[in-house]
């Protein structure tokens, strides 16, 4: 194939910049991967080469314009590696991830380009800059002694090596757990089995079951985390414990998707790796470039939030334990059970059954009426719908943004419904970057995972309903960052810091005129009643014992993972006996509640960018429940509040230090107090 002829290799004519998925096939990716590595390693050389003292001007400027044909190949390319990979894909990602790494490596490794780098960083208090362009080469900096760019050649080769068979295993990870969750989605042969589950819900295992050649069967598919949200709903025990027997076991058969001596070789390669870099451990590597500093204000934190959430927890387990014995069920509480008893005691407790909401999240609704008003609401957007834009796949959906005045701001795509060539769980990523220095606007997509009926609307639970706006927050930040260069656009914060904005936006799904404007019954249009309005709000520390301890047992797994010296790393052989050691460590060995993510499965942190970082969430979620206090000092959905925020934190991007831009909106720090409250630990 010529250059010519592959639109890859071509600037888009489309509307900012947006991918023409119509014109792209699988042959393609490969050749524009290696014309733009090639491309890269020319812009390089070309800053390398210059003879004169290494200034802003002539190192930093060409350094952020290079990179654009493979950032561009590279985005267009892991949109669909992520949300369709089919198998000619997957091979593709599999033939990639080695040359990725590799080249990844051979731009942050140059000795020449971290010497002109160096060279300016050094003489920062002598250059006229920007605070922009100071933070630019502070972290240009940064980053490239952090990845290694300070060491000798012999290190660097060993470096590179590690860095290719990480790449390479993580890539084997996400295959395998892919490959694992399809072959794990339980059959059932009637509908009696699944009683409890909505027409919606069975009609979405119907389909799924006729997509297999199952005709009269019914499948259910796996969610990414442990605990399936059918398990509330589901009244056959026997189907519940099938369910979650088939998620917990994903990864962990003994046949060719095990997962097991796969993440063993990474922890113990990222501990190879974080040694040579003069590091103890791989989450002391991580973390020094984080907010929290050392994996040691990490375990602080999590400890200190372990002990008060396992005592609810076991409170909430009494609780449930007394109405199964109020029933006659005859049942010690188990974990396939929590979800479903934890309805019946808030149905009790509260009046209230969650898993009844669902004619009131017509997702249409939620998205228009919801989500977009919010953001309307308080940053002043509109969205239109452009069906004549095509995205990577028939099921997404293409919407322009424009700001209160008129102005175009970027694109949001939705792409809401599972299916079998797509990873698990939620996420946002970005085709095409802001930058003032490139000329560009941001172009983001979310992806969830809901199942799709097989005819009619599609109902949304209360957690899709919070996962909708969570990730939208995300796409906010994505399309709200204004700023010059690439390096900062978007969401490219630190780990740490990055889910504090989504986290915020979960703030207005409760909010009282955005909720009675989305939440409107599916037949009647009648909103939903304001005494389940109140009894939701009443019970928003309920089950809070089970919600956090889930959490904190995944976040302390890969803590006690990435913790591991080299040699600790080398000791280990048996995943499940590590567990649960690392799990009776911080006092979450309770069975009854299983980690929301055992290690066979766990993608955040063995195939995703979480590695030592998923205690990001908690750690974000500081600051999100001091920011949600604020806006209800404040006045709450006002464009006046939206406007602070999205001048002072999400249009920020990444080229401010996030705490800094934090103190700038909030006027101090972050205070740990309404999150205890929020999460029913303060006492």
């Amino acid at each position: 194939m010529t250059d010519a002829l592959n639109p890859l290799l071509a600037a888009s004519t489309l509307p900012y910049g947006l991918p023409d998925y119509r014109e792209i096939t699988p042959e393609h990716y490969l050749p524009a991967f290696e014309a733009a590595f090639a491309e890269h390693r020319r812009e390089i050389d070309a800053i390398t080469r210059v003879r004169s003292a290494p200034t802003f001007e002539n190192t930093l400027v060409p350094l952020e314009r290079s990179g654009d044909l493979l950032g561009r190949v590279a985005r267009t390319f892991y949109t669909v590696s992520a949300a369709d990979a089919t198998p000619e894909i997957q091979q593709i990602d599999e033939t990639l991830a080695p040359l990725m790494s590799a080249h990844h490596d051979a731009i942050q490794l140059d000795a020449a380009l971290y010497q002109r780098i160096t060279a300016v960083h050094d003489s920062l208090d002598r250059q006229d800059l920007t605070a922009e362009q100071r933070y630019l080469v502070e972290r240009h900096h940064r980053e490239m002694t952090h990845a290694g760019a300070g060491l000798d050649d012999a290190d660097k080769a060993r470096l590179v090596e590690l860095n290719q068979r990480l790449s390479v295993l993580t890539t084997t990870f996400e295959k395998n757990l892919l490959a694992d969750t399809n072959d794990l989605a339980v059959v059932f042969d009637s509908a009696d089995q699944l009683a409890g589950l909505t027409e919606g819900e069975i009609s979405a295992a119907a389909r799924n079951a006729a997509e297999r050649g199952l005709e009269g069967s019914f499948v259910v598919t796996l969610t990414l985390f442990t605990g399936h949200p059918y398990l509330a709903s589901l009244t056959d025990r026997g189907s519940r414990r099938r369910l979650l027997e088939a998620s917990r076991s994903r990864g962990s058969r003994g046949n060719a998707n095990d997962n097991r001596a796969v993440l063993i070789e990474i922890v113990r390669l990222r501990a190879q790796r974080a040694a040579l870099l003069g590091h103890p451990s791989h989450a002391a590597y991580v973390t020094s470039d984080e907010t929290a500093g050392s994996p040691e204000a990490v375990h602080d934190l999590l400890r200190r939030l372990a002990v008060p959430a396992a005592a609810n927890a076991r409170r909430e387990q009494a609780a449930l334990q007394a109405v199964a014995d109020a029933d006659g069920a005859g049942i010690e509480i188990a974990a396939e059970d929590w979800a479903h008893y934890t309805e019946k005691v808030r149905a009790a407790e509260y009046d209230l059954d969650r898993t009844a909401l669902r004619p009131w999240f017509e997702a249409e609704r939620v998205l228009r009426d919801g989500v977009f008003a919010a953001a309307t609401r308080l940053y002043g957007l509109s969205f239109t719908e452009r069906p004549d834009l095509p995205a990577y796949h028939p099921d997404a959906r293409v919407f322009e943004v424009f700001n209160e005045d008129g102005s175009a701001l970027g694109l949001f795509v939705l792409d809401l419904y599972t299916r079998d060539t797509k990873r698990g769980g939620a996420w946002m990523n970005s085709i095409v970057l802001q930058s003032e220095l490139r000329g560009t606007a941001p172009v983001v997509v979310n992806n969830l995972n809901v199942p799709k009926p097989a005819d009619g609307p599609t109902l949304l639970t209360l957690d899709e309903v919070t996962t909708l706006f969570h990730e939208f927050g995300h796409a906010l930040h994505g399309l709200f960052a204004t700023v010059t260069y690439p390096h900062f656009a978007g969401t490219n914060v630190f780990r740490d810091f990055v889910e504090f904005p989504s986290q915020v936006n979960e703030m207005w799904i409760l909010w009282p005129e955005i909720l009675a404007a989305y939440a409107r019954h599916i037949e009647t249009g009648d909103p939903l009643p304001q005494d389940v309005v109140d009894r939701l709000q009443a019970s928003e520390t309920f089950n809070q014992g089970f919600a956090t301890s889930e959490y904190l047992a995944a976040a302390w797994l890969d803590q006690a993972w990435h913790s591991l010296s080299a040699d600790e790393a080398a000791a280990v052989a048996d995943v499940a006996a590590f567990e649960a050691a690392a799990l009776a460590d911080i006092g979450l060995d309770n069975p009854a509640v299983p980690t929301r993510y055992s290690s066979t499965y766990f993608a955040h942190v063995f195939s995703g960018g979480y590695s030592a970082g998923y205690y990001s969430y908690i750690w974000s979620e500081v600051l999100d429940a001091d920011t949600v206090e604020w806006f209800r000092e404040n006045g709450g959905l006002t464009r006046a509040n939206g406007d602070r925020f999205r001048s002072r934190l999400l249009g920020v991007g990444g080229a401010k230090d996030p705490l800094a831009a934090y103190r700038d909106f909030r006027g101090r720090d972050a205070e740990i107090g309404p999150l205890l409250e929020r999460r029913g630990l303060a006492g």
